[in-house]
């Protein structure tokens, strides 16, 4: 009777073990299924890469590859033309207007509404995806990527590395430089950011993985070795094109919230102290130098185990003006500050296809949600694009919208931007007629019904402005104040 007490013990014993290994081994199945998701954010890049066009010298045969292999947005627009307020968006799929965050500070969890949302690798951790990341995904304040991502794995140098002294002549911040420096490639941290992620997509893993991949270049300071300089002679340099006069038919305001407390160079210095075309360069060379650096990790996805099971996003936070409405630099609700580059590619993803109906950036995180199989979450503003990567001709009855701080909109289209200012002021533009963005035809009585239902969509209800002390809110108050008085 002892020996069949045994012998039964062990049977069960071997029972349970064996139930165990067999349910291991399904979830490993399970999650081997599962795809995986890399996300590639680029700092300040506005349309100047080859496949949109927006400057014909532009070599980004890196970023041509990924839309050739996937659907390029044409027009996506950010949601704010800032690095903080975007990158927030981005991960918590809410609108500035909704939480708060509109400039440089505060962080996500300062802010009621957005501190509710489950960003967006925290969400794909509690999936049971494996979640690291490095460099710029979101805003990069002391500490701020560290909280919201797993693993992060460091900025390694951010903007630096710089110089002791500034190269150009620029008095103003520190930031604010360019030039050639340092002198090879893999001083820079966009290099090692880009060697990090070779390392990890060459990794074994049995769970599936959240990938952020984030890149500096081409924010200032616009620093790259000689190398990338020599692709842009200043003696064959074509500046972006422009017309005499741009500012007569904007509003005051206008053009007081892209000016006022900046610390950009102004149009007349750069013309004064013959910069324009050394600033294009300098902005030319840092494209193509992290074009570089982005078809080092695609290249290391393809020569891995992942190439046919990733979903890759690759987006800016916001567009940059190089001299277009005479300015230089991001923080405008015009088509220069807030369109950006938007690339998917992936499993199922059509290759090669291009779509110019009004996307968003914090459209992302609920396409993701879809593209994984997981459930969505009802407090997200941003709409999955699988609609548009299954039917390109697809229903699209969205618009999208960026702001620049409370009551300052844009309202884009698939033809139209409309902008509304918090003085009630506005313009409108046609880019059938006008892809430059030239003439404000917001009087133009042939466009009254359209304007109608652009103005239909600027939000109502605005949450306060959080933070304090930043550009953004020196430049918006600035405005306001002389609003008070006139």
């Amino acid at each position: 009777m002892k020996n069949i007490l045994i012998l039964f013990r062990t049977f069960v014993l071997l029972f349970i073990v064996c139930a165990c290994n067999s349910n291991r081994k399904a979830e490993q199945i399970k999650n081997i299924e599962k795809p995986n998701v890399l996300i590639i954010a680029i700092d300040d890049l506005n349309d100047w890469i080859g496949v949109m066009g927006g400057h014909p010298q532009a070599r980004t045969p890196n970023m041509d590859r990924l839309a050739e292999g996937g659907v390029l947005f044409t027009n996506a627009q950010c949601q704010a033309p800032v690095c903080n307020p975007s990158r927030a968006s981005v991960m918590t799929s809410l609108y500035p207007s909704t939480s708060g965050i509109y400039f440089l500070d505060p962080d996500i969890i300062e802010s009621p509404v957005a501190s509710k949302n489950i960003v967006m690798p925290k969400r794909f951790q509690q999936e049971g995806y494996n979640v690291f990341a490095a460099g710029k995904i979101f805003h990069n304040g002391k500490g701020i990527n560290e909280r919201h991502i797993p693993n992060y794995a460091g900025p390694f140098g951010g903007f630096g590395p710089r110089p002791e002294h500034k190269i150009s002549s620029f008095p103003g911040h520190p930031l604010w430089d360019w030039g050639v420096y340092p002198e090879r490639d893999d001083q820079m941290p966009d290099y090692q950011i880009a060697s990090w992620a070779e390392e990890r997509l060459a990794e074994k893993r049995e769970e599936p993985f959240w990938m952020g991949v984030g890149f500096y270049r081409p924010h200032v300071p616009q620093f790259a070795p000689q190398k990338w300089f020599d692709m842009y002679p200043l003696e064959s340099l074509q500046l972006p094109k422009t017309i005499a006069e741009d500012l007569n038919d904007i509003p005051s305001y206008g053009v007081d919230i892209t000016r006022l407390k900046h610390v950009s160079p102004t149009q007349e210095w750069v013309t004064e102290n013959d910069q324009w075309k050394p600033l294009v360069q300098s902005y030319l060379a840092c494209v193509s130098f992290v074009d570089e650096q982005v078809g080092r990790v695609l290249t290391a996805l393809d020569n891995g185990d992942y190439g046919k099971n990733t979903y890759v996003v690759l987006f800016s936070d916001h567009g940059f003006h190089l001299g277009e409405k005479e300015r230089f630099a991001k923080r405008s609700l015009w088509e220069d500050g807030a369109r950006v580059p938007m690339i998917i590619m992936g499993p199922d993803i059509p290759k090669g296809k291009v779509i110019n109906k009004p996307v968003q950036l914090l459209d992302i995180y609920p396409t993701l949600l879809e593209l994984t199989n997981l459930k969505p979450d009802p407090k997200h503003e941003g709409n999955s694009l699988v609609p548009l990567l299954k039917n390109m001709e697809a229903d699209w009855l969205h618009y999208a919208r960026t702001c620049f701080g409370p009551g300052n909109y844009a309202i884009v289209s698939e033809r139209y931007r409309y902008i509304q200012y918090n003085d009630g002021s506005e313009e409108f533009y046609d880019h059938e007629n006008d892809p430059q963005e030239w003439y404000n035809v917001i009087s133009n009585v042939e466009y009254t019904d359209i304007i109608a239902q652009h103005r239909l969509q600027v939000p109502q209800v605005l949450y306060k402005i959080l933070g304090q002390g930043s550009t953004g809110h020196g430049s918006y108050e600035a405005s306001e104040n002389n609003i008070k008085g006139k």
